[in-house]
C-alpha cells in the first residue's frame, strides 16, 4: 500500500473513532467505560495522519521546486507547467473509504443469540443462594434480564416467585418459541453472551425478531435448568412495544 494512502485511512479511522465515540454509536460494540480511550486513540490516528499527510505534501512541494530549477537551467520546462503527485491520487479512496468506515453497523441482535447458546452469566457459579436479598416493595418491580434469569436459576429461596417483574429486550423466534433476549458482555461485543427468557403467551409471537419489547409478568419457578440453558418461562401480564435503547447491552 502507497505512502499516501495508508495516511488517509488513518485520517479515515482516527475520524470513525471520534464520530462513533461522541455521538454513542460505539456502545454497539464496548462498554460506557471504554469511551475515553475511544476518542484518544481516535485523536492520535487523526493526529498522526495529518502530521504525515503534512510533511509529505512539504517533501513533494520542495522536491517539484529543486526539479524545476533543475530543468530551467538545462532546458525549456513543458509550457503548461504540468506536475504530476502521487498523493492526489490517494484522495481518490475517499469516498469509498469513508462509506466503510463512517457507516456503523447495527448492534448484535437475534441472529447471535439464535447461533449462540444461551448461558447463565460467568459471574451466577460462586453465587450462593444467600446472595440474593428480597425484591423491592412495589406491584411491579424493574430489573435488569441477566438479574431475573440469574435468580430464576440459582436463587433457592425464591424470591421471584408470585412476583412480578418488568424487563426489557428484543424478540427472538427459534425453535416454535418466541423469546425476549438481551445480551451480556464483559468488555466488548466480541465476548457477548445472551440471556433470554420464553415469553408465554401475552401476544409476543406477533411480533418480528429484533423488536424491542418491554415485558412485565411473573417467571414459572423451576423452569429455568441447565437442560434449557437456563432460560425460564415468564408469563406476561403486559407488553409494550419501545424503541432500541443507545445502549444495547447488560453488563
Amino acid at each position: 500500500m502507497r505512502r499516501e494512502t495508508q495516511n488517509v485511512l488513518l485520517i479515515l479511522l482516527g475520524g470513525a473513532l471520534v464520530k462513533i465515540a461522541l455521538n454513542g454509536d460505539y456502545l454497539r460494540y464496548v462498554k460506557p467505560a471504554q469511551q475515553p480511550w475511544i476518542i484518544i486513540g481516535g485523536a492520535v490516528m487523526l493526529l498522526l495522519g495529518a502530521t504525515a499527510i503534512v510533511r509529505d505534501i512539504a517533501a513533494a512541494r520542495a522536491e517539484a521546486k529543486a526539479a524545476h530549477e533543475s530543468e530551467a537551467d538545462t532546458e525549456p520546462s513543458d509550457a503548461h507547467g504540468h506536475h504530476h503527485h502521487p498523493a492526489r491520487s490517494a484522495w481518490l479512496l475517499v469516498v469509498p473509504v469513508l462509506a466503510v468506515f463512517l457507516v456503523a453497523p447495527p448492534a448484535l441482535g437475534a441472529d447471535s443469540v439464535t447461533r449462540t447458546e444461551a448461558r447463565l452469566p460467568s459471574s451466577a457459579s460462586s453465587t450462593s443462594a444467600a446472595a440474593f436479598p428480597p425484591l423491592p416493595a412495589g406491584a411491579v418491580v424493574p430489573m435488569a434480564m441477566n438479574e431475573v434469569v440469574t435468580r430464576a436459576g440459582w436463587d433457592a429461596n425464591g424470591t421471584l416467585n408470585g412476583r412480578t417483574v418488568q424487563i426489557s429486550g428484543f424478540v427472538v423466534h427459534t425453535g416454535g418459541q418466541t423469546l425476549l433476549a438481551r445480551l451480556v458482555i464483559s468488555c466488548c461485543a466480541a465476548d457477548a453472551a445472551p440471556v433470554t427468557v420464553h415469553l408465554k403467551g401475552g401476544g409476543a409471537d406477533r411480533f418480528p425478531s429484533d423488536t424491542w419489547l418491554r415485558v412485565a409478568g411473573q417467571i414459572v419457578p423451576g423452569t429455568a435448568t441447565e437442560a434449557n440453558s437456563y432460560t425460564p418461562d415468564l408469563v406476561p401480564v403486559t407488553v409494550e412495544r419501545i424503541t432500541a435503547p443507545k445502549d444495547p447491552y447488560e453488563y
